[in-house]
C-alpha cells in the first residue's frame, strides 16, 4: 500500500460523509463525535438496545467500545452487531481495559463469538490478553509495557481472531493474518489525552465504511490520523495536553491528502503493490 492510497481514502470519507454508529464510553462521547464531524464523517452516538438494530441499518459503519461497560451495554452492542452484519457494513470492536476485570473480558469473548468484526483495534497488552498471550502488562486501560515483538503479535491475533487487528503504539501496526503493514506516524501528546485512541477507533471506522479492504482502509486511517497528531503537535508547543485536544481536532479537519502524501510514513510487507 502506498501513501497515495490513503490520501484517495480520506478524499473519499470526505465525499461521501459515512454515518459511523458508535456504542462508545462515557468519557469520550463527545470528543469522538466531535472528531468525526472534523474529519468530515457524521457521527451518531445511539446505545439504547430499543434502537440500535434499526440505528445500524442507517448507517455505513459500526463502532463498539467497551470503556464504560455495563451488562445492557453488551447486549445493546450484539443487537447492534448482529444488524449490521446482516446490512454488510464494517463492525469495529475497541476492547478497552479487556485484561484489567473478568467482566471486560468475558464481554470481548461474548462479542466475539456473536458478531463478526471487521476491525479490532488495541494497544500491544489488550490483544495479548485477548489471546491469552504472556509478557504483555496493562495498567488499567492502559498499556504498560511492551516487551515482546508487536509485528508477530498482530499477524497471530489476525489469524486467531480472523479479522484484521490493529495495535496501537509508538509504531502502529495492522495485519489482516497475512500482510503487516507499520504506520510511523504520530505524537506522543496523543498518550496525554483521554479518548486520542478511542477516537481513532471510529476514524478507522469511517474510512472502512468508503474503502473496499479493511487493511488498507485501516492502514490509510492510522497514516492520516498520525500526520494529523504531528500537525497538531506543532500548535501546542509547551501549552499542554488541553491544548493539544484542541488542535487535534483542528489538524482532523485541516489535514489533507497532499499533507498524508508528503508526511505520511508506511512501511512493512504487503502481497499488493498498492
Amino acid at each position: 500500500m502506498k501513501t497515495s492510497s490513503a490520501s484517495h481514502l480520506l478524499e473519499k470519507v470526505r465525499a461521501e460523509n459515512p454515518l459511523v454508529h458508535n456504542i462508545t464510553n462515557q468519557v469520550v462521547t463527545n470528543f469522538t463525535a466531535n472528531g468525526l464531524l472534523a474529519l468530515g464523517a457524521s457521527p451518531v452516538m445511539a446505545n439504547a438496545k430499543e434502537e440500535v438494530a434499526e440505528m445500524a441499518q442507517l448507517a455505513d459503519a459500526l463502532v463498539l467500545n467497551i470503556g464504560t461497560l455495563t451488562k445492557e451495554t453488551v447486549e445493546a452492542m450484539i443487537l447492534a452487531g448482529q444488524s449490521a452484519n446482516k446490512k454488510g457494513i464494517p463492525v469495529l470492536l475497541d476492547p478497552v481495559g479487556v485484561g484489567a476485570t473478568a467482566f471486560r473480558m468475558k464481554a470481548v469473548k461474548q462479542l466475539l463469538e456473536q458478531v463478526n468484526m471487521t476491525v479490532v483495534r488495541g494497544n500491544a497488552a489488550e490483544i495479548a490478553h485477548l489471546l491469552e498471550v504472556d509478557g504483555w502488562e496493562s495498567k488499567g486501560v492502559d498499556a504498560k509495557a511492551a516487551n515482546g515483538d508487536v509485528s508477530a503479535l498482530v499477524k497471530q491475533a489476525a489469524r486467531t481472531l480472523q479479522t484484521v487487528v490493529v495495535i496501537t503504539g509508538k509504531v502502529d501496526v495492522v495485519s489482516d493474518g497475512e500482510d503487516v503493514l507499520s504506520i510511523h506516524n504520530g505524537h506522543e501528546w496523543l498518550t496525554k489525552v483521554t479518548g486520542t485512541g478511542c477516537l481513532l477507533t471510529s476514524v478507522i471506522g469511517a474510512f472502512c465504511a468508503v474503502g473496499e479492504r479493511p487493511l488498507h482502509a485501516s492502514a490509510a486511517a492510522l497514516l492520516f490520523y498520525g500526520v494529523a497528531a504531528e500537525k497538531a503537535a506543532q500548535y501546542t508547543e509547551n501549552k499542554g495536553p488541553g491544548t493539544f485536544q484542541m488542535e487535534l481536532l483542528n489538524a482532523l479537519s485541516h489535514t489533507t491528502g497532499d499533507d498524508v502524501l508528503s508526511i505520511g510514513k508506511i512501511g512493512g510487507m504487503s502481497h499488493d503493490k498498492d
